[in-house]
């Protein structure tokens, strides 16, 4: 919109224009259309014509003041439009501008916690490296690290015992040039990056060291290579072989103790046949048929006592020779038939008495096994069946063994199962347990109290009780398994599992 003052200052400059053209026009005559006949100037039609061409350039004037005027209000409203869009601009701007700031805030906050959090992992790892490089150099093991190239990356303390080598002067050197000694080979750390397995090596001198030494390759590591941890296990190798030859001795004492009870049981019959028939000749009237009958007893006792004493004598000499591909229904057979001879005049029950019941898979493939021991191991489950079953009370009991042989997977089981008195939950714990006889004759087991503290519990010393010998056999000749499931009203079962192997190993 365009200002009075404007306005005015345009109507006085025409004004002037006119006064000035009116002026020069007078000079020149140009009033000549306004003059009467007589030659006089009309001033009227002159203040008239002048009025009108005044009103014609206000009229000019006020229109294009009008036109001016539009045009400016709608520069002005064009103007307020850009304006408002330009304060809308300004807010959204503001507003980004806000939240920028919002989200640098936020960012240099989130950055503040990352910061801390880097500065809390940091120390964490510092901590860890601190607790890790501790504990290496603390490992009654010797630990050494070494590279692809065999340089040594690692050395901890006792490494440096066993060696007399400083950290400081192994590390970065050929791990063969720093420690001649080493046992190690290249090609054994070779054989293990190359295999990306662990390779386990046993370097000893009998009677002198034992070493176990395990090399591990390392994995997703900038740097490859391996570890090696050599243990000194000397001492648990001699506590060992002192714990195995104990049992041993305990495991012979107690078979010997069984053959002298199988033994023992014909010979007292034989001597009191050879009694009686001595004191029969010192009669005057001979009976020949008698004596006949007591010497055939005599003779058959014998042959007991001889069953027993072979049965022994091929065990022991089983013990030294090499496992043999045998078939385990036929040793189960040949036990079968010893125990009816050597357990048939047993104190209790007879063993010719008791119903065998056999339950064998066909096509049983041959174990690899000492059939003389699998047989005394059978011999002392049917003696123990023996004794249970002749503690029946029911005077309509039926002993009975049942048999059961089968392959599962690549082990062969055996169930020996009988239906005489069982065994409690306390007796089943000690069953398969070493007896020591005390100074009174009675036999002990070691045992473990509800407390954890070892107790020797007293029982009523047997041949019958004793199983030690008959796990030692199938746990440590053969690397199977032997458990017992009982219940005092139903009876007991025998579980044995022993591992399968082709002859091609």
């Amino acid at each position: 919109m365009i200002p009075l003052k404007n306005i005015l200052v345009t109507c006085a400059l025409v004004a002037l224009l006119s006064v000035v053209v009116y002026s020069q026009l007078a000079s020149v005559d140009i009033f000549w259309a306004f003059r009467e006949a007589d030659g006089a100037t009309n001033w009227q039609y002159v203040s008239n014509f002048s009025s009108s061409l005044l009103i014609i350039a206000l009229s000019i004037t006020a229109i294009r003041l009008a036109f001016t005027r539009r045009t400016a209000r709608r520069y002005n409203h064009e103007l307020e439009e850009i304006r408002a869009d330009l304060e809308k601009r300004v807010k959204k701007r503001t507003e980004t501008l806000d939240e920028a700031n919002i989200l640098l805030q936020d960012s240099n906050k989130a950055l503040e916690e990352e910061i801390d959090e880097h500065l809390e992992t940091t120390t964490r790892l510092r901590l860890s490296e601190s607790y890790i490089t501790s504990i290496l150099r603390s490992m009654p093991l010797m630990l050494i690290g070494l590279n692809k190239e065999g340089e040594i990356t690692q050395w901890n303390t006792r490494a440096e015992e066993i060696s007399g080598l400083p950290e400081n002067t192994v590390l970065g050197k050929n791990l063969w040039e720093a420690y001649p000694t080493m046992t190690v080979t290249p090609a054994q750390i070779k054989k293990a990056q190359d295999e990306d397995k662990t390779l386990t090596i046993k370097y000893s001198q009998r009677g002198q060291f034992h070493f176990d030494i395990t090399i591990y390759p390392l994995h997703d590591q900038r740097d490859t290579g391996v570890v090696i941890l050599v243990d000194d296990v000397t001492q648990r190798v001699q506590s060992e072989n002192m714990l195995i030859q104990r049992d041993k001795m305990s495991s012979m004492g107690e078979m010997a103790a069984i053959m002298a009870h199988d033994i023992n049981i014909p010979l007292q019959a034989i001597l009191k046949d050879v009694q009686t028939v001595r004191q029969d000749l010192t009669e005057e009237h001979i009976d020949p048929i008698g004596l006949n009958e007591l010497l055939e007893d005599a003779l058959i006792r014998g042959r007991q006592a001889a069953t027993v004493i072979q049965n022994l004598v091929a065990f022991s000499d089983s013990g030294a020779g090499e496992k043999q591909f045998a078939n385990i229904a036929q040793v189960m057979d040949h036990s079968i038939e010893l125990a009816e001879d050597v357990l048939s005049v047993t104190k209790g029950l007879r063993f010719k008495d008791v119903v065998i019941n056999r339950t064998y898979a066909d096509e049983l493939p041959e174990l690899n096994c000492h059939a003389p021991e699998l047989q005394q191991v059978f011999l002392s489950l049917f003696r123990y069946a023996c004794h249970a079953l002749g503690k029946a009370e029911d005077p309509d009991h039926m002993p009975t063994i049942n048999i059961e042989i089968s392959e599962f997977y690549d082990a062969i089981w055996v169930r020996i199962q009988h239906n005489g008195l069982g065994i409690s939950i306390e007796d089943q714990q000690y069953i398969f347990e070493p007896f020591f006889a005390n100074e009174h004759g009675i036999a002990e087991h070691a045992g473990a109290s509800t407390s954890g503290v070892p107790t020797k519990e007293k029982y009523h010393y047997g041949a019958a009780d004793r199983l030690s010998f008959a796990h030692f056999i199938i746990t440590e000749q053969h690397q199977g398994q032997v458990a017992v499931t009982s219940d005092i009203e139903i009876g007991t079962t025998f579980h044995i599992q022993l591992p399968l192997k082709s002859k091609g190993i």
